[in-house]
């Protein structure tokens, strides 16, 4: 009879776990090496973030110094704290990242590259997804500091 306490067994089951294949490791040091590590492009973050975590099941949290706004092909605003799940290619879960089209801001609830690449990435911003072409976020961004009576998010 196999047991439990068996180090081969443990190490087989382990292995064969569903979340061992789903789950990415990186040495990345910033925000920046981590969009990288996952397929997705080093410019989804503003310059300048220093303060970030990352969990082994791929949920993530960023803490900017302010909210702030980025030009984009349309605006984006980045509230203080920025958090969601990031698997190969997508970021999903997201909160605290809205997006402007025309005069109204909507949050952004994923963010997706396919794969094999097609040279778009794909905003989820709930009504509707927006494509952009990849390149306009290969570099982190300039971000404009806001106050919230600048910034009106959906829910205010």
């Amino acid at each position: 009879m196999l047991s439990l306490a068996h180090p081969f067994f443990l190490l087989l089951l382990a292995l064969l776990s569903p979340t061992a294949s789903l789950t990415h490791r990186t040495n990345a040091t910033t925000i920046y090496e981590v969009l990288r590590d996952y397929g997705l492009p080093m410019g989804l973050f503003p310059k300048g973030i220093k303060d970030f975590g990352l969990a082994h099941d791929g949920s993530f949290w960023v803490h900017l110094d302010k909210a702030c706004n980025a030009k984009f092909e349309n605006e984006l605003h980045y509230e203080r704290n920025v958090s969601g799940h990031i698997s190969c290619g997508m970021i999903d879960a997201l909160s605290g990242l809205q997006a402007q089209d025309l005069f109204l801001w909507l949050e952004v609830m994923s963010i997706r590259v396919d794969v094999p690449p097609t040279g778009l990435i794909c905003f989820d911003v709930g009504a509707a997804n927006k494509s952009f072409p990849l390149s306009l976020f290969e570099t982190p961004p300039e971000c404009v500091a806001v106050s919230s009576k600048q910034h009106h998010t959906p829910s205010q």
